[in-house]
């Protein structure tokens, strides 16, 4: 229902609908009464870089600085009386409950946002000052979710769910009718961002049944390409986990409803996107508008510019990045810029290794050339015969190019050396531990995400009992509501079945990373 008004019943499932169901859905979408209709702005400089006309969409100029908006208000607006009078109840640590928040705001109805414990406080204070009653409860959105469940069902609230509705679908598609009137006639590419799917299926909807020539490209987090498994699958499944950088995308199992819809739409494979790639996306919108966006903002880009270096550059069909939100944590600035430069490939990491004597260091110098060098770790390492371990940033100037060729000079030059420019563990933690080395130990290291929480280390030292040694500890956080741990543990081979178990039953995601070329090198 809508202002009281009975809306046309479908005859069939959401799923099944019609295109014209779909239209009318979303021509009458109530969207405009809280949401702007957001700029298509030309990114000249970029066009210029990547030889294409490359336009953003900017959802991160919605007054809660996010699409999430669009969707939220049409389902609340479509409450009959009854259902207000309830009132309703959302699940959510980001821009949905923003979303939910200020719609029931302006529509006069009280709203409930569970949120997990480790929530940012920045994210809380949005969502309060909307006037929304805030719940925190568990550590993980599963906890929060299984909690708002049974108090949504327990007070009759109605749960507005943040992407598998049909409604909240017709609401997000309204990008997509905006774009129909801000493109010129003719083809184009529009690059969309999936989490759960609810922008990319209204989109999708839209665009293939008024603009067929307008291809939709969906891109997804390396780490959490949740729809690529289902299209793989035939049907939504659920991923073992999923990387959390790209918080704004990190769902587990795309919408049942936006898959169904998505499916016989796309055109085009999905893309992914990795956390260098993103973060050099977010430097490039900084440049181009100086604004930041947030990781799940910037990831349509970071497909953009991957779809132009696998397909050549087009200068003929526009090229649309939708930037879908800039609620990004000041204290993660620090990351992106850090990993910006390798993702742009202007910075690449090596370690290599040089003959423990003087004047290694200079031979190494001279065997680089009048190259910039950004970062340069050593420490003696005091063993008779060793060679010495050295971690050094590289800046580029000619791209992925100039680094193979760095790489096969030194090896020419007889230098044993490792490119570590995409080695994950080494650009967040080895980078900074360079220096120290136990080769009397026998030791197995792990990376692992914490819960950001009081009492997550003392959970960790608890179950992982004092039977082991725990040899190195590296806890690094850039705002996000989770902080990344690299450990060492002197571990006996008859001990690995009962620490494998330990590990295990932790509740923590981590990896062992024993043979990482750069545990190798600069810590076995």
């Amino acid at each position: 229902m809508a202002d009281g008004k009975a809306v046309e019943a479908m005859p069939t499932q959401p799923a099944d609908w019609p295109d014209t169901a779909w239209l009318k859905r979303i021509l009458t979408a109530r969207v405009y009464d809280v949401a702007i209709e957001s700029p298509l702005q030309p990114a000249t400089k970029l066009s210029a870089r990547l030889g294409v006309p490359v336009y953003f969409k900017r959802e991160d100029l919605q007054p809660v600085h996010s699409f999430k908006l669009r969707g939220a208000y049409q389902r609340i607006a479509g409450l009959s009386a009854e259902e207000r009078a309830r009132g309703v109840l959302a699940v959510s640590a980001g821009n949905h409950a923003q979303g939910v928040a200020l719609a029931a705001q302006r529509l006069g109805i009280d709203a409930v946002i569970v949120m997990p414990k480790t929530t940012p406080p920045i994210k809380i204070d949005a969502v309060r000052a909307y006037g929304a009653t805030i719940e925190l409860h568990g550590d993980s959105y599963d906890d929060a979710a299984q909690h708002g469940r049974a108090r949504a069902a327990a007070d009759g609230r109605v749960m507005v769910h943040p992407y598998d509705d049909a409604e909240v679908i017709a609401g997000q598609a309204t990008v997509g009718l905006e774009l129909l009137r801000q493109l010129p006639p003719g083809p184009a590419r529009v690059f969309v961002p999936v989490g759960g799917g609810g922008l990319c299926a209204g989109v999708a909807v839209l665009l293939s049944a008024l603009r067929p020539e307008i291809e939709v490209i969906a891109v997804e987090p390396v780490d959490a390409a949740c729809l690529a498994a289902a299209l793989a699958a035939g049907q939504p499944v659920d991923l073992p986990q999923v990387g959390l950088f790209v918080d704004g995308c990190a769902v587990k199992r795309i919408g049942a409803l936006n898959f169904a819809l998505l499916k016989p739409r796309l055109t085009a494979p999905v893309l992914t996107a990795g956390v260098d790639a993103v973060c050099a996306a977010i430097r490039d919108v900084f440049e181009a508008t100086r604004s930041i966006v947030e990781p799940s903002g910037a990831l349509a880009l970071a497909g953009l510019k991957a779809w132009v270096e696998q397909h050549g550059a087009d200068p003929a069909i526009p090229h649309v990045a939708i930037l879908s939100g800039a609620n990004l944590n000041f204290d993660r600035l620090r990351h992106v810029a850090e990993r910006a430069e390798i993702g742009e490939a202007t910075e690449a990491l090596y370690g290599v290794s040089i003959p423990e004597a003087r004047g290694s260091f200079l031979a190494f110098a001279r065997a680089l050339g009048r190259r910039a060098v950004t970062e340069f770790n050593y420490r003696y390492a005091g063993e008779a015969g060793q060679p010495a371990q050295i971690f050094v940033g590289i800046r580029l100037r000619q791209g992925e190019r100039e680094r193979r060729d760095i790489l096969q000079s030194l090896r020419a030059q007889g230098y044993d050396v490792d490119d570590l420019s995409d080695n994950e563990l080494a650009g967040l933690h080895i980078r900074h531990l360079v220096g120290g080395r136990a080769p009397s130990l026998r030791e197995r290291s792990f990376r692992f995400v914490f819960p950001e929480r009081p009492g997550a280390l003392e959970d960790f030292l608890i179950k992982i009992g004092d039977a082991y040694n725990i040899t190195l500890f590296h806890y690094r956080n850039h705002g996000a509501a989770y902080g990344r741990v690299f450990a060492a543990l002197d571990v006996a081979v008859e001990q690995d079945a009962d620490l494998d178990a330990r590990l295990a039953a932790l509740g923590f995601e981590y990896a062992e990373e024993s043979g990482n070329p750069a545990v190798r090198r600069f810590l076995g």
